[in-house]
């Protein structure tokens, strides 16, 4: 197993000039850039990161581009999710703009999706992820996720918590670019802090809105 030293600035320098030659020659070119700069140092990183968060997978390069209008062959970020449940868990992401952390779901059944805004509506459980995301947001990360305009049918309109019951999906990031500690062996620990912030709203949708 290779020693995890960091995530090295060149695997943002990697993605800065993939955005501009997005091809298949290029990238056969420079894959052993690739391998050594973004793959390697992230499978090193998800060794150290899965006793804590989970089971560990890196996604493949390349994009399906049989039903897009974009037929780059190649994603111009590199993710990482860890998780111990499917569909919920911990997100790494290398890009361009550099590391972003993020948590929580991103899919979600019908079943599910039911289960969440009941949760939401009551007042133990929704009282708990309120007060989860708004500790999120004054630490700095943003809540993403897919929403609806307006709230679901079958609940009042003056509902407490509107903005949560909106979400279909919900999820947390924070983009960190090129913070100093990045290409240095604590950058691990690093990572683990802000995915201890997240671990509260990961937990709260394993226990009531699992998939």
């Amino acid at each position: 197993m290779t020693t995890f030293t960091g995530i090295p600035v060149a695997a943002i320098e990697f993605y800065e000039l993939l955005e501009d030659n997005n091809n298949k020659q290029w990238w056969l070119e420079h894959k052993d850039r690739y391998d050594a700069d973004v793959l390697g140092p992230l499978l090193a990183l998800e060794s150290l990161l899965e006793p804590r968060f989970g089971t560990g997978k890196l996604f493949r390069p390349f994009r399906d581009v049989r039903f897009s209008a974009d037929k780059s062959p190649y994603k111009t970020a590199q993710g990482m999710f860890l998780s111990n449940y499917e569909g919920v868990g911990f997100y790494l992401q290398m890009s361009a703009d550099g590391l972003l952390l993020g948590g929580g779901y991103h899919s979600s059944s019908p079943a599910q999706l039911s289960r969440y805004r009941m949760a939401v509506d009551s007042t133990v459980s929704g009282a708990a992820l309120e007060s989860i995301t708004d500790d999120l947001v004054s630490a700095g990360f943003s809540l993403d996720g897919e929403t609806l305009k307006t709230i679901p049918r079958g609940f009042p309109k003056d509902h407490p918590r509107p903005g949560l019951l909106k979400h279909k999906t919900l999820s947390a990031s924070l983009p960190l670019g090129r913070p100093d500690w990045l290409d240095t062996g604590d950058a691990h620990r690093e990572i683990e802090k802000q995915w201890e912030k997240l671990r509260p709203l990961v937990d709260w949708v394993v226990r009531y809105a699992a998939p």
